[in-house]
């Protein structure tokens, strides 16, 4: 199983990336099998948070189709750079002011971390001028931690029934990060809190709006996440390699703070 804490080696070279996606996605297919589960039914994002256009060009050619960014200007300026790559999609994994939903609205692909009406709102009238929808996630914060983004449990069935008034907006399912801890039981509730959670609101849901996704589980837990229900995983350090720069270079600083290895 993943280490919670492991140390990945860079990856510079396109087999050494093809190495680490090969090693990546054997461990998602052993952890849903456990699980009684398809392997088929987990999407592994690949993040490529402060990974320079250089080695996202070799991560395309080993196979990456579609890449995660916490920030918008990083992933904007990427997704300029590497516009002519066919096929190539963008995932905005990060939290999300409103002042940037214009440029969320004309490059990405899917959003993940929606938890406010205000940035609904927002993207949902950039959306409409440019002609395009964006697939949505909501962020749940699956930990109980103040320095976490993300809706509380309790909330999210309100926040739910607000979502259909906002028609560009494709409502996937759930994102959380889960607790950084070494305590693997600890890591694993908050999994299966938001998989309870899906479960129970899926049932009763809205009109146009999906619930079908669970968007959890990172570098160091992503075994566990697909165990416990994972659709998609965000995987950057076991692919690309340890950051150079602590987390909180990469996440939000102020009283959200969030650190958490991709």
């Amino acid at each position: 199983m993943t280490a919670l804490n492991e140390a990945y080696p860079a990856a510079r070279t396109q087999d050494e990336l093809s190495r680490n996606l090969a090693a990546v996605r054997a461990r998602i297919d052993a952890a849903a099998r456990r699980a009684g589960r398809d392997p088929a039914e987990v999407r592994l994002l690949p993040v490529s948070k402060t990974v320079e256009l250089e080695r996202i060009r070799l991560a395309y050619a080993a196979g990456c189709r579609e890449f995660g960014e916490n920030k918008v200007q990083e992933a904007e300026i990427k997704s300029s750079a590497l516009a002519e790559l066919p096929a190539l999609r963008w995932s905005v994994i990060g939290h999300l002011q409103t002042n940037k939903a214009r440029q969320v609205a004309a490059f990405a692909s899917e959003f993940q971390a929606l938890d406010s009406l205000r940035v609904a709102e927002a993207l949902d009238r950039r959306l409409q001028a440019a002609g395009r929808a964006l697939d949505v996630f909501v962020q749940v914060n699956s930990s109980g931690e103040a320095s976490k983004y993300g809706l509380e449990p309790a909330a999210v069935p309100a926040f739910i029934r607000e979502l259909p008034a906002f028609h560009s907006l494709r409502v996937r399912g759930f994102m959380t990060l889960a607790l950084l801890s070494p305590d693997a039981a600890k890591v694993r509730g908050c999994f299966v809190l938001l998989r309870g959670l899906r479960d129970r609101l899926r049932q009763d849901a809205p009109a146009g709006v999906e619930l079908q996704e669970l968007s959890m589980g990172m570098s160091g837990d992503y075994e566990i996440a697909v165990e416990e229900g994972a659709t998609v995983v965000r995987v950057g350090q076991a692919i690309f390699g340890s950051r150079a720069l602590p987390d909180s270079h990469y996440w939000p600083t102020g009283p959200n703070t969030q650190e958490h290895p991709a």
